[in-house]
């Protein structure tokens, strides 16, 4: 019965399943853009790109030309016939943050698998990854269970935007042009940021590198299941500019076999209709204050679907998907009048979508052949004032235009303007850490669908942080408010949309305290090796340690209300979006990273710990559902990677456990076991002159194990990858 039950689920509700997942951009659209909106926003962003380039000309960008060498006196005094080794200790004061925070960079970022943003970021502490296997399954992210519309993803401080569905892959992102990527729990704070980055739940940063060179560098892949990958990275760095331009294609069959085991069954198969083609090229462009980015990619990939119980070839799902996706934006910022700070974004998105159906040998969905595509416009003017160095006061006002456009049946064009403001303050006064920030948000859509536009959303919410630091402990708390205002498919998508939709609310309360003990460094001195020249300087560093270590502790609390879902209200064929629960969350996340380093030899431990319980809380009289776990919560997950490397040579192992954790409500028994995963990495490169060549082999899923992020789509089980390089 229970193969049954899920065959008929499969077959009746997988195809709305899979669009609430996929949510396909807009259809083909007209050229003429008539609203006076996008007029007024197309000439604001012009006068940006106008004030952006000139001022990128100006001669006092180039920096503040050589700074002074310092000259450093030494005096030796000898005393004593004996001279005792000398041990001296020195450190940096390390940056404090007032909220929680988790960053990954250098060394550590490049020593993980660079597959996609997906790999480095499921290491994290209160993350989990929604991904549906294979290379072109859909990844998407959630941070301590609020959902992953709740987290914003930057790209350079400009947020990756979908006003459709509200989510964003992650797999179409690389980290091969990143220099770091980090994690906040709110949001994060800096002296003058726009409106927008304080408007999620958790906020994830991706900052690109900018190059301190001139390079070029190859990269050719080969790894499991047919795959293919190619790679090109050139930067420059000339006369104030610097840059680079990254490209990549792949090609994957993602064959790969399975076995899905459970009580009632036992299938053994290898998944189909999963192959992917991409290319994605990528560039940008800095010069003091000014950066720029500018982004294209292009696929064609198969949906696979779920597996049915010992039917998986008869239940095949043919779907094909298509995508084009293209943004563009800028940013500068400038200090004036030595107590000012102004900046300035802009971004400009195109995205296509198709999802086709519509094939003769297509036996168990719907047979559609959609078009999609969105369009979207975005600008923001910052200002902060600093009265004193330890206090800022800033400001922010963010516009943005959204098209959606779908050939769907019913279906009328959608518009809409979000509009943001924020008042912010922030003080650092010894020791003693303080942000508050008050946001506001209105949207505003315009269709001329038969149901309508819905009401305009206007509202005010608030958030307050304080953090107090002694020697090299930071005690830290933080309180915030914030909501998720209705996507365009949860209003109007055919047949399922909802005008009457409230925004999704959310309450967060963090207490946390950090330690650190930053760039220490013993050395010892050996009064043999003095006066030998450069050998007794290599004997001498050889003997250097450099050690680091950063312990963060955090207790949370999370509060939503008006959950958004979709619910099968009118029969199994059809669903509705609606306002339904009251969820509670409370958790502890934990992370220590250390770094250490001593002549040849150097090494690095990350680990992360997660356990939280997040809860059903709407109905006290259904003792069913009251204060039972939510889908796709685990109660514990922990992550470890452990770095060694010694000159040109790099060992990587990573562990990662997930507990067990709920995927339907309808059934408390439907459970997805827990499960072990381990991936191990070697890599070397050697130099010749000013060229470099590299091997790097990795083993994925190392024992093997067969896990599932999502009910009936297994993730692949061992696989290998071996990458070649070369730099110049």
């Amino acid at each position: 019965m229970r193969g049954k039950k899920h065959a008929q689920a499969l077959s009746k509700g997988r195809g709305m399943a899979l669009w609430l997942d996929y949510c396909p951009s807009t259809a083909i659209m007209n050229c003429e853009l008539k609203n006076y909106y996008l007029q007024v926003i197309l000439l604001t962003v012009l006068a940006f790109t106008v004030t952006v380039s000139a001022n990128a000309q100006n001669p006092y960008l180039q920096g503040q030309g050589a700074r002074s060498k310092e000259q450093e006196t030494k005096t030796e005094k000898q005393d004593s016939i004996r001279q005792l080794n000398e041990v001296i200790v020195s450190s940096k004061q390390p940056v404090r943050t007032i909220v929680t925070s988790q960053k990954l960079s250098g060394v550590d970022l490049q020593a993980l698998s660079n597959t996609s943003i997906a790999d480095a970021l499921k290491y994290f502490a209160g993350v989990q990854i929604k991904d549906y296997g294979g290379l072109g399954g859909l990844k998407t992210i959630n941070v301590r269970s609020l959902g992953a519309q709740h987290v914003g993803i930057y790209v350079d401080g400009i947020r990756i935007t979908n006003a459709q569905n509200g989510t964003v892959d992650l797999g179409k992102f690389s980290l091969s042009s990143l220099e770091s990527v980090s994690l906040y729990n709110a949001n994060k704070l800096d002296n003058c940021q726009s409106a927008s980055e304080y408007a999620s739940g958790a906020t994830v940063y991706l900052q690109t590198r900018r190059p301190t060179h001139d390079s070029l560098s190859v990269q050719v892949r080969n790894a499991s299941f047919h795959t293919w990958m190619t790679k090109l990275n050139g930067q420059f760095n000339w006369h104030g500019w610097q840059g680079f331009i990254d490209g990549e294609y792949c090609t994957s069959r993602g064959d790969y076999p399975f076995r899905y085991k459970s009580e009632y069954e036992d299938t053994v198969g290898r998944r189909a209709n999963s192959d992917i083609r991409y290319g994605r090229i990528e560039g940008a462009l800095f010069r003091g204050g000014f950066s720029s980015h500018i982004y294209y990619y292009d696929s064609e990939r198969g949906c696979p679907g779920g597996i049915v119980r010992r039917l998986s070839d008869k239940y095949t799902n043919v779907g094909r998907e298509w995508d084009r996706d293209f943004f563009v934006q800028a940013s500068y910022q400038e200090k004036f009048l030595k107590k000012l700070l102004f900046k300035a974004n802009t971004k400009y998105t195109n995205e296509y979508l198709r999802y086709c159906t519509d094939y003769p040998e297509n036996q168990n969905t719907a047979r559609v052949n959609n078009h999609y595509r969105q369009q979207d416009v975005y600008g923001a003017l910052c200002l902060a004032y600093l009265p004193w160095k330890w206090l800022s006061l800033s400001t922010s006002y963010d516009v943005r235009y959204s098209i959606l456009r779908a050939d769907l049946k019913h279906f009328d064009d959608v518009k809409r303007v979000d509009q943001k403001q924020v008042l912010a303050a922030q003080m650092n006064y010894r020791g003693i850490q303080a942000a508050a920030s008050l946001l506001h948000q209105r949207y505003n859509d315009f269709t001329f669908a038969h149901v309508g536009a819905a009401d305009p959303l206007d509202r005010w919410t608030p958030a307050v942080s304080l953090a107090y630091t002694l020697y090299n402990i930071t005690l830290r708390g933080w309180y915030k408010e914030i909501f998720r205002a209705p996507t365009l498919n949860d209003l109007y998508y055919t047949q399922v949309g909802n005008r009457n939709l409230k925004p999704e609310y959310t309450k967060q309360f963090n207490l946390g305290i950090e330690y650190h003990l930053s760039n220490s460094k013993f050395k010892k001195q050996n009064p043999n090796i003095k006066g030998q020249g450069a050998r007794g300087k290599e004997q001498e560093d050889s003997n250097n340690a450099q050690c680091s270590m950063d312990i963060q502790c955090d207790v949370y609390q999370n509060k939503i209300e008006n959950r958004i879902v979709c619910l099968p209200l009118k029969g199994t064929y059809t669903w509705s979006m609606m306002n339904y629960g009251y969820t509670f969350c409370r958790g502890l996340n934990a992370t220590v990273k250390g770094h250490y380093k001593r002549g040849d030899w150097n090494g690095s431990l990350i680990t992360s710990l997660t356990w939280q319980r997040d809860v059903d809380r709407t109905d006290p009289e259904d003792e069913d559902m009251y204060d039972k776990p939510i889908c796709y919560s685990p109660t514990l997950s922990t992550g470890l990677t452990a770095i060694i490397g010694w000159r040109d040579l790099r060992f990587t192992t990573s562990y990662l456990y997930v507990g067990e954790r709920m995927w339907s409500k309808a059934d408390p028994e439907d459970i997805l076991e827990p499960y072990h995963n381990i991936d191990m990495k070697l890599d070397y490169t050697h130099h010749i002159g000013k060229t470099s060549w590299g091997l790097c082999l990795e083993v994925c899923d190392v024992l093997d194990i067969q896990y599932e992020h999502i009910p009936r789509y297994p993730m692949p089980g061992r696989n290998y990858k071996v990458t070649m390089s070369f730099g110049y």
